[in-house]
């Protein structure tokens, strides 16, 4: 049977150490260690996201909700070569359905972390690698901190006071902010990272650690429906949020634009070409308005007698994040 080795790494108050404890363990309770290699791009192949998630806007819910297992996290972690700068940074392999999410906690150096960290790849000459938490022990300072089994640290960083002064408004305290990389780094070279920073001067000391997660990409489940005289049957089709409703449909092959209705703009008929100036693409909303975006005052004077219509070429799926089901009709005036 195949065995791994087990880390656990602390801070120490007063004193930044390692302390290594070796358990000899079943392989599979913990992540595969592979060799580790890297895709190349001329470009970030991932995005990195924060409060704010693109067109999708500002989450809604518990982003927590799309984090995924451990073990899924370990098998979807790689790495990208970033061809214009030389660096590497952690990716994705299924970027249809994953994303990457970059998050930063607070914690208490004093005592100890209490994180268990592996790498899942690595062996390579110049350090790099892949290294992930593998667990967060209870009662640690890192537990109910929000970093996660999966999550893999990209930076940490320390506020050093430097001065105390006393002015007019009180006390002050100039700080200077100390941040060590350690994205896509294999074991050792994260411990030596990790250890450089300066040792805490108080039981208050805080670290600033900042991670890479995986987390699910949210979907929207749409059911489409045709007007009564096309005969067509409905249609279900999954996208996912922050998708524009009009460029979705029409990539998945389903016919948006209503011939039989006059544009708003010029009178005349046709598609605009996704302009939201002429309203030949209006659907009507019959379920989950709630998941889409607020209407802007343009869509909004144009729609402002069909409350349930939406402008698809103005309109986002899954807005702040949202999963859930929609029903749509297509071509409204053509229903009676």
């Amino acid at each position: 049977m195949k065995h791994t080795i087990r880390i656990i790494f602390s801070f120490l108050s007063g004193l930044s150490c390692v302390l290594i404890h070796a358990f000899v363990l079943p392989s599979n309770t913990n992540p595969s260690k592979r060799p580790f290699t890297f895709l190349s791009s001329t470009k970030s192949s991932q995005s990195e996201y924060s409060a704010v998630y693109a067109a999708a806007g500002t989450a809604k819910v518990d982003m927590n909700v799309y984090n995924v297992p451990l073990q899924t996290a370990a098998d979807q972690w790689t790495a990208v070569l970033q061809s214009a700068s030389g660096g590497v940074s952690l990716g994705v392999k299924n970027t249809r359905e994953l994303f990457l999410d970059t998050l930063t906690f607070k914690i208490k150096r004093e005592g100890g972390l209490g994180m268990v960290l592996t790498e899942i790849a690595g062996g390579r000459e110049d350090g790099l690698g892949i290294t992930v938490v593998e667990e967060i022990l209870q009662g640690s300072n890192a537990d109910q901190s929000g970093i996660i089994p999966g999550d893999s640290i990209i930076k940490v960083a320390i506020d050093k006071p430097l001065e105390t002064s006393l002015g007019k408004s009180g006390m002050s305290v100039a700080e200077e902010r100390i941040e060590v990389a350690t994205e896509c780094l294999g074991f050792d070279k994260t411990i030596e990272a990790l250890t450089s920073l300066p040792p805490p001067t108080s039981s208050e000391d805080e670290i600033m650690v900042t991670v890479k997660r995986i987390r699910k990409q949210p979907k929207i489940k749409v059911k489409v429906q045709f007007p009564p005289s096309q005969n067509e049957p409905d249609t279900t089709i999954e996208l996912f949020a922050g998708e524009n409703l009009r460029r979705a449909m029409l990539t998945r092959g389903i016919k948006l634009n209503d011939k039989l209705s006059e544009r708003f703009d010029s009178g005349g008929r046709g598609d605009c070409g996704a302009e939201g100036t002429c309203a030949t693409c209006v659907v009507s909303i019959t379920k989950g308005m709630e998941l889409l975006n607020t209407m802007k005052i343009q869509e909004a004077q144009i729609l402002a007698k069909k409350p349930r219509w939406r402008m698809a070429c103005k309109t986002i799926v899954g807005f702040g994040m949202q999963e859930g089901d929609l029903t749509i009709q297509v071509n409204p005036k053509q229903w009676v």
